[in-house]
């Protein structure tokens, strides 16, 4: 399904001083799952707003499915399902209700696109009758999604579906978009949850309203460009001070109980660190060379904003490929 889907280019937004999007600029293609990954305030929901239509740009241009995002609005919500990050159904209304309500306003009927929705729609179908603002976070998500699609979208826009539910409701969503992709519908996606980057097919990591990169997750993990250990003793709090000291060390953050240290060049010498840490009164010292995980990246990418501007070029390349 070759094409573009959704193209940004330049694209500027700001709240008096604060600039929530910075020049941003990239494309997604037709059928591709592309993941917004950020915490709070990169800027997510901004950039989603505008794509659908609910927020007018400053500056730079948008189109979804060729339509403009200004000039062209009424088309883009015809093709276009938007579930937003809070749950915005009518929480009065049942679940039946709300699906009813949302087929008609797109001059549909739930039974004319049931097909589309099946598969999601029976796990809340039990409880058809339970008003929307009864449900538990992992039905609410389940009916959101559901209303999203019930105009049968060429593109859905999910700000930060996962957030707020647990850890199974997180998972049994996602494979939901994978079947839904499968079935052609164009999908960006939006999550504070870096883990959740590796299962789209690209991802743009921002920060501060600007795109730190967009490339494949593996990619990204690819060009990570240091040497990463994991080290464990008691005290995680000291420990992280000792390791910033150490001759060679890039970085040092806190990942649960563990500290990942990056080093700058060469082979890391794990004796002599082990001994360092010991002659510092660290105990149960252990320690590990592991795979950087996307949170380390983007760590990384968040310190030397330099590199910014050579990491977005290979996604485009990938597009045109």
């Amino acid at each position: 399904m070759p094409g573009t889907s959704v193209h940004v280019k330049q694209l500027t937004k700001r709240f008096g001083e604060t600039i929530a999007l910075d020049n941003l600029s990239f494309d997604v293609a037709r059928g591709e799952l592309f993941g917004f990954i950020g915490p709070d305030g990169a800027g997510k929901t901004t950039l989603f707003r505008i794509l659908t239509t609910l927020l007018l740009a400053d500056t730079g241009t948008c189109s979804v499915e060729g339509f403009n995002v200004v000039k062209e609005y009424r088309q883009i919500r015809k093709i276009s399902g938007y579930m937003p990050g809070k749950f915005s159904l009518y929480q009065d209304l049942t679940v039946e209700e709300n699906m009813n309500f949302f087929a008609t306003i797109f001059g549909t009927t739930v039974s004319e696109n049931y097909d589309l929705v099946k598969e999601i729609y029976q796990q809340i179908e039990p409880f058809k009758n339970r008003k929307a603002g009864k449900l538990s976070g992992g039905m609410k998500q389940k009916l959101a999604l559901s209303c999203a699609m019930i105009h049968k979208p060429e593109v859905l826009f999910l700000d930060e579906p996962t957030t707020g539910v647990d850890a199974v409701s997180r998972l049994e969503f996602w494979e939901m978009l994978k079947r839904l992709k499968a079935s052609g519908i164009t999908i960006l996606v939006s999550t504070p949850y870096m883990d959740e980057a590796s299962l789209c097919d690209r991802v743009a990591l921002m920060q501060n309203g600007r795109l730190m990169t967009i490339s494949t997750p593996e990619e990204v993990i690819r060009n990570y460009p240091f040497s990463l250990l994991s080290v464990t003793a008691g005290d995680i709090y000291s420990l992280l001070e000792e390791l910033r000291s150490y001759p060679g060390v890039h970085s040092v953050y806190a990942f649960g109980q563990s500290a990942h240290v990056s080093f700058n060049a060469g082979e890391i010498q794990k004796d002599k660190l082990i001994d360092f840490l010991k002659r510092n009164n660290h105990e149960s010292v252990a320690l590990s060379v592991i795979e950087p995980t996307i949170e380390d990246c983007f760590m990384e990418l968040m310190n030397a904003p330099s590199r910014v501007e050579l990491t977005q070029a290979p996604a485009l390349h990938l597009l045109e490929g």
